[in-house]
């Protein structure tokens, strides 16, 4: 059984101009220990993925339905409150993508990693603070201790992100969410972040989720790659495979525009026109008014995802 099954994952939020349909038709499945980075441009619908299935999209105003919205044998579409509790932070954890946000300003670190601790363990007191501390200097964070009592706006972006990582594994999850880890952090602390998120990924066995528009990251991280586009999921596969041989026009026009994919000195390629608009977004393939090869089908039915190689799916009517 995988870890995560999700099928058929549909998410909408109810608004003014109409229902935004964030998510239309989402289906992942990850094994234990594997790592796999969901990738696309804003408003994709990457992140509310993720919330979603953690259930941490308050209901209503958020609607979710799936076919299946499992985490390690636990349906999240049936489970009680308590049964939720247990699942986050044992089972499955989330670093968030704005650590300033996601910790609370008016305690202290310690405090709310030895909360986390308590609240899943039968840790005491010291020895929950204790393991806090050995949670901080796992994560490189020079004198624990110290930073054990200080606020969140005390500490530095890439200080704040370690700490949210600690947080995260505190329980030892099954599998790690991580939205955006490396945002608004320099070059060198963004590497630093990424080779300690793997590092611990081999210690403790656990899947990984990498959330990310920054396809560079996903090369350096994953095993596999979900290309996600209006809420749908273009393209999924090895991310090796994906990198060389990208099969879905969307995939290739993301890869195109990385800065220095192809030697000598060139404009960068971008991709014409806008987003798709997630309150009236267009029929059939999401991505058919900004696709270059377009056939007459994508305009008016949506492609079904379908096996194009080994390990490897896409979603476009130039490969049916």
């Amino acid at each position: 059984m995988p870890l995560v099954d999700i099928q058929n994952l549909h998410v909408s939020f109810p608004q003014h101009e109409g229902l935004v349909q964030a998510v239309r038709g989402m289906s992942l499945a990850i094994e234990p220990g594997e790592s796999v980075g969901i990738v696309g441009e804003s408003g994709s619908g990457k992140s509310v993925t993720c919330m979603a299935a953690l259930r941490l999209l308050r209901q209503p105003p958020s609607r979710i339905t799936a076919d299946r919205l499992i985490l390690d044998g636990v349906d999240m579409l049936k489970a009680s409150r308590n049964d939720l509790a247990r699942v986050r932070g044992k089972v499955a954890s989330m670093v968030f993508q704005d650590p300033m946000s996601a910790f609370d300003p008016v305690f202290t670190i310690g405090h709310q990693i030895v909360e986390t601790i308590r609240a899943h363990t039968d840790a005491s007191l010291s020895t929950a603070k204790e393991q806090a501390v050995a949670l901080l200097d796992r994560v490189r964070i020079k004198s624990p201790v110290s930073i054990l009592n200080s606020y969140p706006h005390q500490l530095s972006g890439g200080m704040l992100q370690r700490a949210m990582i600690a947080m995260a594994l505190s329980c030892r999850p099954k599998i790690l969410f991580a939205d955006e880890p490396t945002t608004a952090l320099d070059v060198t602390i963004q590497a630093q972040i990424l080779v300690l998120i793997k590092e611990l990924q081999a210690e403790l066995g656990m899947g990984l989720v990498m959330v990310t528009h920054d396809l560079g990251v996903v090369a350096e991280t994953v095993d596999r790659v979900v290309v996600m586009y209006g809420g749908r999921v273009m393209e999924e596969g090895p991310v090796q495979a994906i990198f060389d041989d990208p099969r879905h026009p969307y995939t290739r026009a993301l890869l195109n525009s990385i800065p220095g994919r192809t030697p000598g000195k060139q404009r960068l390629t971008e991709i014409a026109g806008q987003s798709p608009n997630p309150v009236n977004p267009p029929s059939g393939c999401p991505f058919h008014p900004r696709c270059a090869v377009a056939l007459p089908d994508c305009a008016t039915t949506a492609p079904a995802t379908r096996p194009i190689g080994p390990g490897r799916a896409a979603a476009c009517w130039g490969l049916q």
